[in-house]
């Protein structure tokens, strides 16, 4: 009895102490869970801050065409001004009103031109009429009365320099977002979103009531502070933990910082598309993508399709799916009628809108590929790689999108024509195009399909340049007025020269043919290989090879007597260089294609200014000119006059490498110098010589280009004299066959017979001794 009295309390001693030691482990391990929340909290409030509060955003570098600027007198035509325009993505309209929008009346363009942050300060958007005569800009005013000495249009984004990750954007301030943008993004996504914490119960419940009721998943509960926090900080991973995070992280943005600022990161950061490799992430970024326009910009329909895709931008891809996308973009102008944000008449006029996106994405990321591949290697000089692809730096660059797009035509209506020659399809092409007074690059063209990236030929493809050559070994001639002259006598006949190792060099004429002796012009103006080198072997290799130097070739060639005929190469680009010089008078004008670099703040980081250098004589360089514009009236370029005026004046030379391997031609007017090659990328036998090839892709681009005679002006120790065409003696303007041509002061010969009878000043000599 005592036993059984004793062992029952014990029993439920032990049965009810032994809850006890349960309660603790759980009470312990609740509060260590509470540590490690806590810790967690402070993590995760460290990071939020932390990236928040930082540099957000890596942003890639944007490089811009030469703005287009506006006088009167200038030449530019009105089809190409609104070619420019619609570049731009300027909207036409019946009539103006506000930025962005053109009207067109007859010989008159009105618009309100963008404002724009330029190298040198902002530039305020005007509302202007320009008046067009023929190819000028006749007169131009503004809107509201009174002359405009000058206007600067917004230059065309042509590209950018991007991350590896291919993210891209453009950046944007709550207050420059198009009315209704913020009241049509919270209707859709998140309709209580200026009164909860970051998390919304409400939300949540709705969801899954209408989830539930639904059988499937219609809604989501996510607040826009959790979809940025999901976006911003997390991966698209679905599970209870990645939610909770994603929770706590909301709270703690909502703690720290106010809803526009929080509003602002949403409208930078929530993905709306895929070009191409590129992401295309914030809503600036989507207005340039989809209707190339700037965010201010955008009207209420259009505002409304952007809203719509955030919940799928691949489901509701305008472009792919333009039906889907806009039910789903009148479906967001409904939501503004029922919550009353919007006047239900702007609504009605809104749904009847097309969608009005543009044919393709106009980010431009792969538009000019070999021009910003040159770009990109100029700036590595300059910056690391992680400054062009996350500081957000503004690149402003020579580039002229009119004359690139000219250049592009011209080079595909030249393959077409030469279609039907065996082997053309297999030919490449390149074409560089500069200003020849400044040195800018203006247009270039890498590939036989301009608009695709890969091999640079421009800047790579090193080929001889045949007789690209030989004006080099003419100036190096003519600086020697003592002993040459345009009218010197040279040969042009058959001869063999045996180099030190033994090698026989036995050069000979296009056409198998010597042409006795003929006039030093004539020499180049055909093209002649026999005079060239004989006249090359007198003024010797290395003098000739020093006159490359001087006309800015950097590359080393031997002395070898086939240097005369252009064995050594070049590329494209190399070649600009050199013909730069001859064509700016003998001053050397380093190529170059950006102007200045802005931060991502405005604010001027670099100046790229022209550089000049003198490197010949004037008068050398006048008299190489008057030959290359010889070339083009009587020589192997005479053919370009079937496309231009004869009132033209142009100068060039073409150039065919052995076999017909490399078709090159380059030449300059006033103020455009292209130099084109044609080619087979594995260096075979082409169907085309300089003149068949190269140089009908330049006469159709400077016949669309339109530009201006080349006016060289005479200099100083320049004069001009009589002689006879068949002797080369000095004669009198009206005498048969006297022809006018150009000397160095000193090397012109004597004045000659007047017709047939003695010289005046002979004559007077006489009178004066008769008369003593």
């Amino acid at each position: 009895m005592n036993r059984s009295r004793t062992s029952r309390p014990r029993a439920q001693q032990r049965r009810s102490g032994g809850k006890r030691p349960w309660l603790g482990w759980a009470v312990k391990l609740g509060l260590v869970g509470l540590v490690i929340l806590a810790a967690f909290t402070i993590y995760l409030d460290a990071v939020v801050q932390e990236k928040f509060s930082g540099k957000r955003w890596t942003v890639p570098a944007k490089v811009y065409a030469r703005p287009l600027e506006l006088f009167s007198g200038l030449k530019l035509s009105q089809a190409d001004f609104l070619k420019e325009l619609d570049a731009l993505g300027y909207r036409r309209d019946k009539s103006v009103h506000g930025p962005g929008v053109v009207s067109v009346a007859g010989n008159t363009v009105e618009l309100n031109t963008r404002g724009f942050q330029f190298y040198e300060g902002a530039e305020a958007a005007q509302h202007i009429r320009v008046r067009f005569s023929g190819e000028h800009i006749a007169s131009m005013t503004l809107a509201s009365g009174g002359d405009l000495p000058v206007v600067r249009l917004e230059p065309l984004m042509i590209g950018g320099l991007y991350p590896a990750h291919q993210e891209d954007r453009i950046l944007i301030q709550i207050d420059q977002v198009p009315p209704y943008l913020v009241d049509a993004l919270v209707a859709v996504e998140d309709r209580d979103y200026f009164d909860h914490f970051g998390v919304s119960p409400k939300s949540i419940a709705r969801a899954f009531w209408v989830n539930t009721t639904a059988g499937a998943v219609r809604q989501g509960g996510s607040t826009l502070t959790q979809q940025l926090v999901k976006n911003f900080f997390l991966t698209n991973e679905r599970s209870l933990s990645r939610k909770a995070t994603e929770a706590m992280m909301a709270l703690l943005l909502e703690l720290h910082y106010d809803k526009r600022e929080i509003l602002e990161a949403y409208l930078n950061e929530v993905f709306l598309g895929q070009d191409g490799q590129r992401a295309v992430h914030g809503f600036g970024l989507a207005s340039q993508y989809f209707f190339s326009q700037p965010l201010s910009e955008l009207k209420l329909h259009q505002v409304a399709l952007l809203v719509g895709m955030v919940k799928g931008p691949t489901y509701y891809n305008p472009r792919r799916q333009p039906e889907r996308a806009l039910a789903r973009r009148n479906l967001v102008l409904d939501l503004l009628a029922e919550q009353g944000s919007v006047d239900a008449e702007l609504i009605v006029k809104a749904k009847q809108q097309p969608l009005g996106v543009t044919r393709r994405g106009s980010l431009a990321d792969s538009s000019y590929p070999g021009f910003l591949d040159l770009v990109k290697r100029q700036l590595r000089e300059d910056y690391h790689e992680q400054d062009l692809t996350e500081e957000g730096l503004r690149i402003f660059t020579s580039f002229d999108p009119l004359v690139q797009l000219k250049a592009e035509e011209s080079l595909a209506e030249t393959f077409k024509r030469l279609g039907n020659r065996k082997g053309i399809d297999d030919v490449e092409a390149a074409m560089v195009v500069t200003n020849p007074e400044t040195g800018e690059l203006q247009a270039l063209i890498s590939s036989r399909q301009p608009r695709f990236a890969g091999y640079n030929r421009a800047l790579d493809a090193v080929r001889p340049i045949g007789s690209l050559v030989k004006p080099a070994v003419y100036l190096t001639a003519l600086e020697r007025p003592s002993q040459y002259t345009l009218t010197s006598l040279i040969d042009d006949e058959s001869f063999s020269v045996t180099g030190q190792d033994g090698q026989v060099w036995k050069p000979q004429n296009y056409d198998r043919k010597s042409h006795g002796t003929i006039y030093l012009y004539q020499g180049l103006a055909k093209s002649y290989n026999l005079a060239t080198a004989r006249l090359g072997l007198e003024v010797g290799v290395p003098n000739v090879l020093k006159t490359l130097e001087r006309l800015g070739v950097t590359r080393k060639w031997p002395a070898y007597p086939s240097m005369l005929l252009g064995a050594g190469s070049l590329s494209p680009m190399e070649v600009a260089g050199m013909y730069q010089t001859l064509a700016n008078g003998g001053f050397n004008t380093p190529l170059r294609s950006i102007r200045s670099v802005l931060d991502a703040n405005g604010d001027p980081l670099k100046r790229y200014p022209f550089q000049i250098q003198q490197r010949f004589d004037p008068g050398a360089i006048y008299l190489v000119q008057n030959a290359m514009q010889r070339v083009m009236r009587e020589g192997t370029g005479s053919s370009v006059y079937n496309q231009l005026p004869g009132s033209l004046a142009v100068a060039g030379k073409t150039g065919t490498s052995n076999d017909s391997r490399d078709s090159w031609f380059a030449g300059f007017s006033q103020d455009l110098l292209a130099v084109v090659w044609m080619g087979r990328d594995d260096n075979g036998t082409t169907p085309l010589t300089g003149a068949s090839g190269a140089l009908q892709v330049w006469a159709s681009f400077m016949s669309k280009a339109d530009p201006m005679s080349l006016e060289t002006p005479q200099p100083e120790n320049i004069v001009q004299a009589w002689v006879d065409a068949q002797t080369g003696q000095g004669s009198a303007e009206h005498c048969p066959n006297a022809v006018q041509m150009p000397y160095i002061r000193g090397s012109e010969p004597l004045p000659g017979a007047s017709c047939g009878f003695p010289p005046a000043e002979s004559v007077m000599d006489w009178v004066r001794g008769w008369l003593d």
